[in-house]
């Protein structure tokens, strides 16, 4: 079992910053791959950003390329996403998951969920 729980959400202008986190705890950690998703009111949860398979290989959203970063802390069994130039079309609950196989960008390949935080960009 692996407990997820997000942090970092809240309101901000459009055109700011956030940093998502989200605090793992659970057995084998290590051996998941993690990923973020967001879920906007009246849309389909949507991929977002996650690790590859390989060491330090990251993929990304087409509509938040070049302004978000996934990174993880394994020490502190922590994930983040740097979120930068905030738009109103990132309003979104965000949520972290992990993986252990199977396509990054589809949320079925997921086992484990946090609870989601909310962001709210105003334009």
């Amino acid at each position: 079992q692996v407990q997820l729980v997000e942090s970092g959400g809240g309101l901000v202008q459009a055109g700011g910053s956030l940093r998502l986190s989200c605090a793992a705890s659970g057995r084998t950690f290590s051996s998941y791959y993690m990923g973020w998703f967001r879920q906007a009111p009246g849309r389909e949860r949507e991929f977002v950003a996650a690790f590859g398979r390989s060491a330090g290989l990251t993929f990304y959203a087409d509509s938040v390329k070049g302004r978000f970063t996934i990174s993880r802390d394994n020490a502190k069994t922590t994930v983040y996403l740097q979120m930068n130039t905030l738009k109103s079309e990132d309003t979104a609950v965000y949520y972290c998951a992990a993986r252990s196989s199977g396509a990054l960008r589809s949320e079925e390949s997921y086992s484990y969920w946090g609870q989601g935080t909310q962001v709210t960009v105003s334009s």
